[in-house]
């Protein structure tokens, strides 16, 4: 239900859709947006397994906040495959500042709700989120 300091709900679908991604790879990545006027927490869009990072950074508007979850694929120095969930506190330089503070308020309850986050990323540009952090941030 609704959070006392921010009064966001989550939507069931983002736990849903997160436990899909997280337990059978049904998806590669999941973007979830706030709807302010519903003041609940959605799902916006979700990334098929074959989709890869381009199709993910593409899915995150340039000038609006968004969390995602991204499962990312690494190979470890033993050759080893495996897999780290990610999740982006997305929150560019030219998104609205009410729309800053009410993602930031947001964000721990939320990711509360999402069990099995192995890393978390803040980023406001591009650049902060390269395929060079995440491999970074994996070991």
């Amino acid at each position: 239900m609704a959070n006392a300091a921010s009064g966001m709900a989550v939507h069931d679908d983002c736990k849903l859709k997160f436990l899909e991604l997280k337990a059978k790879r049904t998806y590669r990545y999941i973007v979830y947006k706030i709807e302010e006027k519903q003041k609940q927490v959605v799902v916006e869009k979700l990334g098929e397994p074959a989709n890869g990072y381009e199709d993910f950074t593409a899915s995150l508007p340039a000038d609006e906040c968004r969390y995602a979850v991204y499962d990312f694929d690494f190979v470890t120095e033993e050759n080893c495959q495996k897999s780290r969930i990610f999740f982006i506190a997305w929150s560019p330089d030219t998104s609205r500042v009410r729309s800053k503070m009410i993602y930031a308020s947001s964000k721990d309850r939320f990711k509360r709700e999402l069990d099995g986050i192995q890393v978390e990323l803040q980023a406001t540009d591009p650049t902060e989120m390269g395929l060079d952090v995440f491999k970074s941030r994996v070991n």
